[in-house]
């Protein structure tokens, strides 16, 4: 592969521009492709940012397909890597007239497993309702004509239903070359077509577990590759930390408890009194609950291992239910090589023993090593508790996971702060990689406009959510289009969406709230209203793309600062201000800004919208540090007149109809 073969596929007379109508050369684009070649060439780390409109999923699959040997392409959400495998990834292929051999793998909580999905018919108590009923006859009729077993190819049956969890495997109790429908086993298929396959699609949730089994010493289960790209990088951090940490909830050791009952009572009855260890095993989880209950009454219902109260009734209670599970893996142990599901309730309890083993090391009053340095805590709910351990740092192990001649190209619009990419590296372990941005093509200053109201209360006011709504209603009422409000807690979604039902005008306009449906329920009947409000909490800030009249104005209420209380944001505060640093600046304001721009992303998202942002927190231009802020923003017009917002939502900027074209990805 050369610079000629880019010139020449993304030129104006070549394959692209032949064979995909609307397609339109792109600078950005081209050089972005460019840049990720001579990633490839070299075997280094890229870290790239481009801004909406630049066409960055062309510009590394272009690269990809020619280079001609392994590619593994990991985006942000399982919706995504659909996206990429069923639409994108077949238009270019079909436009290069190449043969690529494509393949598509998920986690083994995405496929059906046969073995489950038959012990589920097989038990009666299995099934909670009607609805579970008429749903697993649907997914016995799917595993009969199905190629791939993934739910997603379902639509019968909601990918969030509960049912999924009975009819697919875990690594615990997946019975591996012991299952009797080994041979036909989904997963199973599905990774051997990724090993033979030259692209392999997955997503950052199935790259990080594979990378923390290989911390754990177990081989790697995705195939060896010359390119990796990270597609929605800024996920990342996020995503290393939850899948290298570990959590333990008192609803594992109970189901743990019943599958080892079961399995000894049907296969090992006279071996051990296996009621009697499961009896005892439940009562310890249940003692922990009791003796944890004030934890539930701390700020966020949570305490870090630190600021557990009561310790001298904590800690033996803790250890009891590690000797109980001791017993029961030990018992399991002794039998596990008669049936299958002993051996799966074997292997249950003993990692669920480890984790338990790892989260109270160190013992109390003893520091963490440097190197293995974690923050623990616990979480008391209604229902369970949950034991949480997260590593303070993914840096070393993420980085260290990039094997020699193999090249990185990290993507996405959000990367850096006002072209600054060394947080983003920082937190990776990336500070050796070549950085590169690449603006959006979009008229940000024609095509919207930023408005932060004068003289509402400072965020910490009580008074403040009340007074966010009341400003945003004027505008509400004068967009004919749909409204996205994003909000920072869930309390203040309802608070927001019970005001603007009350107040706006318009009785015909259809106000939802997160909570309601499933978001993609949600979006979807978003995108259709066309004139519709949304008011969402974090899992709205990205990922919604609703281009043209069906979005013109987006409103945050607060700066996305992180809540000072997560347990591993405060560990990581504390570690930066122990070692001399400035937490605020060097965390905190960073990590703002990159989610400030993200919402902020979801307004302009083809060279023919148009729009108002407004954004409700006076410190984006009252405080020294809302500079870094706003400028972080797409360049906008701004203004902090309400008047002159709601001028621009009724005498939208004339933007050319014709440049809604698909001009690529």
């Amino acid at each position: 592969m050369s610079s000629s073969d880019l010139t020449e596929v993304f030129g104006p007379d070549g394959p692209l521009a032949r064979r995909l109508p609307g397609y339109a050369l792109r600078q950005a684009q081209q050089d972005l492709a460019q840049a990720i070649q001579t990633a490839i060439e070299s075997g280094d780390v890229l870290v790239a940012e481009a801004g909406t409109g630049t066409g960055k999923t062309w510009a590394y699959l272009v690269p990809a397909f020619l280079l001609g040997e392994k590619t593994l392409i990991s985006t942000g959400t399982r919706t995504l890597q659909d996206q990429l495998y069923r639409r994108d990834i077949p238009r270019l292929r079909d436009a290069l007239a190449l043969s690529v051999n494509v393949a598509l793998l998920k986690g083994r909580s995405n496929y059906v497993c046969h073995y489950h999905l038959e012990r589920l018919e097989q038990d009666d108590r299995g099934l909670k309702s009607h609805d579970e009923i008429a749903q697993l006859r649907k997914i016995r009729q799917f595993t009969q004509i199905s190629q791939t077993g993934d739910k997603a190819d379902l639509p019968g049956v909601p990918e969030t239903a509960d049912i999924w969890n009975r009819v697919t495997s875990t690594r615990e109790n997946c019975l591996g070359q012991d299952c009797p429908f080994v041979r036909d086993c989904f997963l199973l298929k599905a990774r051997r077509h990724a090993q033979e396959a030259d692209v392999v699609v997955v997503n950052h949730a199935l790259f990080m577990a594979d990378l923390a089994l290989h911390e754990e010493g177990i081989p790697d289960l995705l195939p060896e590759t010359r390119l990796v790209v990270f597609d929605e990088a800024h996920q990342l951090p996020e995503t290393a930390t939850r899948f290298l940490g570990q959590s333990l909830s008192l609803h594992q050791v109970l189901d743990c408890a019943r599958q080892a009952e079961a399995a000894g009572l049907a296969h090992a009855r006279e071996a051990a009194r296996w009621s009697e260890r499961s009896q005892a095993l439940e009562a310890a989880a249940r003692e922990l609950r009791l003796v944890s209950a004030a934890v539930g009454r701390m700020p966020g219902a949570r305490a870090t291992f630190d600021q557990i109260p009561d310790t001298d009734q904590f800690d033996p209670v803790l250890d009891r239910l590690g000797q109980e599970l001791d017993a029961l893996a030990e018992a399991l142990g002794t039998q596990e090589e008669r049936h299958p599901d002993l051996a799966a309730a074997a292997r249950t309890a003993r990692l669920l023993r480890a984790r338990l083993v790892q989260w109270a090391q160190p013992p109390r009053g003893q520091p963490e090593p440097a190197d293995q340095a974690a923050v623990r805590w616990i979480e008391h709910s209604q229902h369970s508790v949950r034991l949480h351990r997260a590593p303070l740092s993914v840096a070393r192990v993420f980085s260290g996971f990039k094997r020699p001649e193999q090249a990185w190209v990290l993507t996405s619009a959000t990367l850096s702060v006002r072209g600054d990419f060394s947080h983003f590296q920082h937190q990776l372990g990336l500070h050796g990689a070549q950085t590169a941005s690449w603006a959006s093509p979009f008229d940000y200053p024609a095509q919207g406009l930023l408005y932060v109201p004068q003289g509402l209360p400072w965020p910490s006011d009580p008074r403040f959510t009340d007074a966010f709504a009341q400003a945003l209603i004027p505008l509400v009422d004068a967009c004919a289009g749909g409204v996205l409000v994003l909000c920072t807690t869930l309390r203040a979604v309802d608070r927001v969406a019970d005001q603007l039902l009350r107040g706006l005008l318009s009785s015909d306009r259809a106000v939802m709230r997160q909570g309601e449906a499933s978001r993609g329920a949600l979006l979807e009947r978003f995108r259709a209203g066309g004139n519709a409000v949304l008011v969402g909490s974090t899992s709205f800030w990205e990922g919604v793309d609703v281009p043209g009249d069906a979005l013109t104005l987006v409103a945050i209420d607060k700066l996305p600062f992180a809540p000072p209380d997560d347990p591993v944001l405060e560990a990581r505060l504390n570690a930066c201000r122990a070692e001399g640093g400035n937490p605020f600046m060097e965390y905190q304001l960073p990590q703002a800004a990159l989610l400030l721009k993200q919402g902020a992303g979801r307004l302009i998202r083809s060279e023919s919208d148009w729009g108002v942002l407004l954004v409700g927190d006076g410190r984006l231009v009252d405080k020294p540090y809302g500079r870094l802020l706003w400028q972080g923003l797409p360049p906008f017009a701004r203004t902090r007149d309400a008047a002159v917002a709601a001028d621009f939502l009724q005498h939208p900027p004339l933007v050319d109809a014709a440049a809604q074209s698909a001009m690529g990805k």
